[in-house]
């Protein structure tokens, strides 16, 4: 049930460069107002340059209760945050902010919980699996330590961004779980694959890794919300691999931000 737009609404943002590709003020605002809360979610176009000053900024409004983060500021968000969880802290970035009493920021990532739960839907078990994942930015790295997590028997990290992909790499295999390499587009002898880069948004963009070696053993998937089927997962569907979208991931991250947001 939808709830009016009035001087009682709760605010909240979603904040990235660039920011219309995003589903999220419709989805989470809907989500909201399943809760019977008076909250709606407005997109902010910010530049990494302004980002700072426009948090600084729509913090003075009392009735902005929380943030959602998307590219690129996964990052940087982190760094404004007065407050985190340990799952954030060990990651060095969120993707979802809420008020603390002070009116400071509360930070948390909940990128790599969604995508393990989103592969679980689709019949993927991580555990006691090998993964590739291609990308270690905010949201590839807090899906490779949900892997990690996860239990899977081996993970290899792929990113053009060397040194990115190295302190990804040596955080995640000093926690001792299972081995952590440094890996290439090369899916081959991986049962899980994953790309966690913005490579298949564009019309024309190459594919994130060597397709040629996939194996319809292979599990494959993809953060990408827009397309909804990128050339990568229809190009694994032809194989008959198993996958799983971006949209699988956004829903099952949309369930964790709200209750993070609403404080369940």
């Amino acid at each position: 049930m939808s709830q009016p737009l009035n001087g009682a609404t709760r605010v909240h943002f979603i904040v990235g460069d660039p920011i219309a590709q995003v589903k999220s003020p419709a989805g989470v605002t809907q989500a909201f107002h399943a809760h019977d809360r008076n909250a709606y979610v407005m997109p902010a176009h910010v530049a990494p340059a302004k980002l700072a000053a426009w948090l600084d900024g729509v913090s003075l409004a009392q009735n902005v209760d929380g943030i959602i983060v998307t590219v690129p500021h996964k990052f940087a968000c982190f760094d404004l945050c007065a407050t985190t969880s340990e799952r954030a802290a060990f990651l060095h970035t969120v993707n979802v902010m809420r008020r603390n009493p002070d009116g400071s920021w509360h930070g948390d990532m909940f990128d790599g919980l969604g995508y393990v739960s989103a592969l679980r839907d689709r019949g993927c078990e991580p555990k006691g699996r090998t993964a590739l994942l291609v990308g270690a930015g905010g949201a590839g790295s807090a899906i490779a330590h949900a892997l990690v997590v996860a239990g899977v028997s081996e993970l290899a990290i792929h990113d053009e961004d060397t040194a990115r992909r190295t302190t990804l790499v040596d955080r995640l295999a000093g926690l001792g779980q299972c081995p952590v390499s440094h890996g290439s587009p090369d899916p081959s002898g991986f049962d899980i694959v994953i790309n966690a880069t913005p490579v298949g948004m564009k019309e024309g963009d190459p594919y994130p890794l060597d397709v040629s070696k996939l194996t319809p053993q292979t599990f494959v998937g993809c953060v990408i919300t827009a397309p909804a089927i990128t050339p990568l997962i229809a190009a694994a569907r032809a194989l008959g691999c198993g996958t799983s979208t971006g949209a699988d991931m956004f829903g099952r991250v949309c369930d964790l931000m709200v209750d993070f947001l609403l404080g369940e």
